[in-house]
């Protein structure tokens, strides 16, 4: 069927939403539900992928490849700025998509929507330059008159994995820069919302990409594997858990992955800041969104002499965080992902609370929401909580007191994770020194790990994955240095 038969997404009724394949929407046997994880009311429907579906994506994809690794970067980039404007006039539709199936607040689903669009306009932007380089070879003293020329070439169809908490961003920060030099995205969206990847494609396809440079499945896990072992799929790009990441990357050890898997976001603060601020932002950093975000703040690291104070402050920013209805333009902290997901991290809460450790406000449950909380660590045996140890992803902070600059950064570094960490000093040797010794893929100085661009390299070490993204940076990722060499005659 064609592009005009796929419904707009709304909260009017519970809508059918296809698969796209190939510029065409696809129906199958096997469907799900949509549920709002706010009052469980009915979304949607979403048509499920079987293996013939993701043969036929994948089939698609390397047949369109064909045609976009032909494509000039002028072309690539004048489409991507197409889709960047297709995507931006539908900034509504998709922000009222991602509360509605999430939970997150309306306002920052906004937010996102409207970076999806300026994220593909950095990739097309990035398109008109992204190239080689010149490699002079004559400091070899018998290659007198050679010379080098570096292209980038696309690798090839990418498979795309993205999470709920950010539906939208981690998948044009896949599609765009794999679009951007040549590539072509099978996309498999978040189960939990799948709407705006398929708004994407629609953007995409109207934009002119050709059939199959874009497509959207939907798939059970074991289904979807299939992406992954395929040999015609030569980059799968994943944001999700460690435990789902590690696997994947084991279906397939040869082939070629970028991995962003969470964190357990550590933030210091230092004795010599502006405490009422750096309290307001960590209790944003802690809790938008319900804490559902990889970059959150979980650990926090307060300076001795100013710990009382900033005690004092973060917990009265923290209580004044609005808690209920995602589509409450006022609301901070919304819905879990679901009661599974709520309940898991209340038992970490009473776990803490049984081993001795102090909460110092929240540990409420209703339904999916869990009301921010703040845990006090005052021994070291604080330190093997999950709430500490792991990644909580949930309304969740720890916060403790520290005797220097030094044993903070020691703290921070005390994970499995290293994603982002923030740090506020106003002591610039203390910060280059945070730069230098923190484990992490950022360093953020005057705020915390939950800040973000959408141009530098952004990815983490250890258990929080490999490979960096950020527009030019998952075009590089993307692509294959090629040397040209010209080995001329001797000159007279």
């Amino acid at each position: 069927m064609g592009l005009d038969k796929q419904p707009e997404i709304s909260d009017a009724s519970p809508r059918l939403f296809r698969l796209f394949i190939n510029g065409a929407w696809v129906e199958t046997s096997a469907r799900d539900e949509l549920r709002s994880p706010y009052d469980n009311s009915l979304q949607g429907y979403v048509f499920q992928a079987g293996a013939r579906e993701i043969d036929e994506a994948v089939e698609g994809c390397a047949n369109a490849f064909r045609l976009t690794r032909e494509l000039s970067r002028g072309e690539r980039a004048e489409r991507l700025a197409a889709f960047a404007q297709a995507v931006a006039q539908r900034q509504e539709e998709i922000a009222r998509a991602v509360t509605l199936t999430t939970g997150k607040p309306i306002s920052y689903s906004r937010q996102e929507a409207a970076r999806a669009a300026v994220v593909l306009d950095l990739a097309a932007e990035e398109a008109k330059r992204f190239g080689g380089a010149f490699e002079p070879l004559d400091h070899d003293l018998t290659r007198r008159f050679a010379l080098g020329i570096v292209e980038r070439f696309p690798v090839g169809p990418v498979a795309a994995i993205t999470p709920f908490n950010f539906p939208v961003t981690l998948a044009v920060h896949k599609v765009g820069p794999a679009l951007a030099v040549g590539n072509t995205v099978v996309l498999k969206p978040p189960p939990q919302c799948p709407q705006p990847a398929l708004v994407l494609a629609e953007c995409a396809a109207k934009a002119g990409f050709p059939p199959g440079s874009l497509n959207v499945v939907c798939a059970e896990p074991s289904v979807a594997e299939r992406l992954v072992l395929d040999e015609r799929v030569r980059m799968v790009s994943f944001t999700g858990s460690a435990k789902v990441g590690w696997a994947l990357k084991q279906l397939a050890p040869r082939k070629r992955f970028c991995l962003e898997m969470g964190g357990n976001g550590g933030l210091i603060i230092d004795e010599d800041v502006d405490v009422e601020y750096a309290a307001n932002r960590a209790a944003r950093g802690a809790f938008i969104h319900a804490g559902q975000v990889c970059t959150s703040v979980q650990r926090i690291f307060v300076h001795r002499r100013v710990y009382g104070e900033f005690l004092r402050h973060f917990i009265a920013q923290t209580e004044k965080l609005k808690v209920g209805d995602p589509l409450d333009e006022a609301t901070i902290v919304g819905p879990m992902i679901n009661e599974a997901a709520a309940e898991r991290v209340m038992q970490w809460i009473m776990e803490a609370k049984d081993s001795g450790a102090t909460i110092l406000t929240g540990a409420r449950k209703e339904g999916n929401f869990v009301w921010p909380t703040v845990v006090e660590i005052a021994t070291k045996e604080g330190h093997e909580l999950k709430l500490w140890r792991e990644e909580v992803f949930g309304p969740v902070v720890t916060v403790e007191r520290i005797e220097s600059f030094a044993e903070g950064l020691a703290l921070v570094n005390d994970s499995r994770y290293g994603l982002q960490a923030g740090v506020f000093t106003e002591n610039l040797e203390r910060a280059f020194m945070a730069f230098r010794k923190l484990e992490v893929g950022a360093v953020i100085v005057g705020d915390t790990s939950l800040f973000r661009v959408d141009t530098y390299p952004f990815g983490g070490v250890k258990d929080s994955g490999f490979g960096r993204e950020g527009v030019r940076y998952a075009m590089e990722a993307m692509t294959e240095p090629r040397a040209l060499i010209l080995n001329l005659r001797r000159q007279a």
